[in-house]
């Protein structure tokens, strides 16, 4: 990137050039500035001030240019900090909206990287592969992309109706529950399956899909998990597209991401046998945790 800002070995070359008192238009020829850049140094070293005093000023300067950062009012600040240590994560709270954030959730993401509020860390903590990893999971047949979700449906990013799936598991891995979000409402989706196999997951979509106005919901996004390798016979009978995120790839359901680990959090958590509760509590344990949400 070419330097447009005057540096220190110019502004030596100047004062030494202005105390031989050659023409301005001369020296900012041998620099290769600007003549106004010149005369405006030349002029404060006749006030009978140094070269090292107008970079100093140059940088005071320079240091109050800029965006400024945002500062929260603070009932807004209370708001994040109460929300966080209930689990929430920024962007929830910006998107839920229950009161006007003055600043965007990148931003909240940032003052939390500085340290700006009094609740410390947030509750959710991505984890890094190392590099030059080669995800190994999820290899298996052909099945839709989530690449091919926009040639279907050109609109998805701003119509009702299209879900991002996902199971989260019991203790020892001997039960599931099936969590679906609606992308636009955000609006959580459970379910609880017999079990945690293909059959199990595919009879329980089959039933919460009759149970809804038919083609109200028109597509759904999975991970690559083996329990939704039925999903051919799932799209078929309920006439819903199923798409699939990459292997290793959560930040393509980032929403759904979210939502488990509020669920997590909320009512359901890993050293839970989910064979033990029903689908009512299931239900229950997302309206309760979201203050009201509408659960279908």
């Amino acid at each position: 990137m070419t330097e447009t800002n005057i540096t220190t070995d110019e502004l030596v070359i100047i004062e030494v050039y202005f105390h031989q008192e050659p023409p301005t238009s001369q020296i900012a020829k041998r620099i290769g500035r600007a003549r106004q850049t010149a005369h405006n140094v030349i002029a404060y070293l006749k006030g009978g001030h140094t070269a090292l005093e107008y970079y100093r000023r140059y940088k005071e300067n320079k240091s109050r240019c800029g965006r400024k950062r945002i500062v929260l009012p603070t009932n807004q600040q209370k708001h994040v900090e109460k929300q966080v240590a209930q689990g929430w994560t920024p962007d929830v709270i910006v998107g839920r909206q229950e009161i006007s954030i003055d600043c965007s959730d990148r931003t909240l993401y940032r003052m939390f990287q500085r340290d700006t509020f009094e609740a410390g860390k947030l509750p959710m903590q991505g984890k890094r592969k190392p590099n030059g990893h080669q995800e190994r999971r999820g290899r298996q047949a052909f099945r839709p992309n989530i690449s091919e979700r926009t040639t279907g449906y050109p609109g998805f990013n701003k119509e009702f109706g299209h879900l991002k799936g996902d199971t989260i598991i019991g203790v020892r891995h001997k039960s599931a529950v099936i969590t679906l979000v609606e992308r636009l409402s955000k609006v959580i989706i459970t379910w609880k399956p017999e079990g945690r196999t293909a059959k199990d997951i595919e009879t329980a979509i089959n039933t919460w899909c009759h149970q809804v106005p038919r083609n109200l919901f028109k597509s759904i996004t999975f991970d690559c998990g083996k329990e939704f390798s039925n999903w051919r016979s799932m799209s078929n009978r309920n006439d819903l597209s199923i798409y699939f995120a990459n292997p290793g790839t959560p930040s393509q359901r980032v929403l759904n991401e979210h939502s488990n680990g509020l669920l997590r959090r909320g009512g359901l958590p890993k050293d839970m046998d989910f064979n033990t509760v029903d689908q009512a509590y299931a239900v229950g344990s997302v309206f309760e945790l979201h203050g009201g949400w509408r659960t279908v």
